[in-house]
């Protein structure tokens, strides 16, 4: 059975940030060590979408040439009409049981993140984070760290 990381925006960040601090470095060499076990690793679009707003809100050069050679490394995962449906399974499904993720207004990524992890069909599927919070009320989540 293939194992599949698909990436939130905590380690995204980390991985496409170009300076070099030590949990950069360390988030890259997981990163590396996982696909080199032949671990699929999946570039969310919403995730990607997130991390490219705040690149471009600090005109950060370097961190989106960064960010577009990973989308060319990684295997995308575009949003589909499925995912966006299920997403707002979730979203609805978290509000009526009284937890929701985010502002009733906000579009809740979270939600758009883990429906597009739930309709991969995979069966060894976790989302790679930094809070896993709200992510694991929808989907399988950890800390990257926790994922060696």
């Amino acid at each position: 059975m293939e194992r599949v990381i698909v990436l939130d925006t905590g380690p995204l960040g980390l991985i496409s940030n170009p300076r070099q601090t030590e949990i950069n470095r360390a988030c890259v060499e997981w990163m590396q060590s996982q696909m080199g076990a032949g671990t699929r690793i999946l570039l969310p679009e919403i995730a990607g979408y997130e991390v490219r707003r705040e690149l471009l809100r600090g005109n950060k050069i370097n961190g989106l040439a960064r960010l577009d050679a990973l989308a060319q490394t990684l295997e995308y995962l575009p949003i589909t009409t499925a995912a966006m449906r299920e997403a707002a399974r979730l979203w609805a499904q978290t509000r009526q049981q009284g937890f929701p993720t985010a502002d009733a207004k906000a579009l809740d990524a979270d939600a758009i993140l883990a429906a597009q992890a739930l309709t991969l069909g995979e069966p060894d599927v976790v989302v790679a984070t930094t809070n896993i919070g709200h992510l694991s009320r929808f989907v399988r989540a950890d800390l990257w760290e926790n994922l060696g």
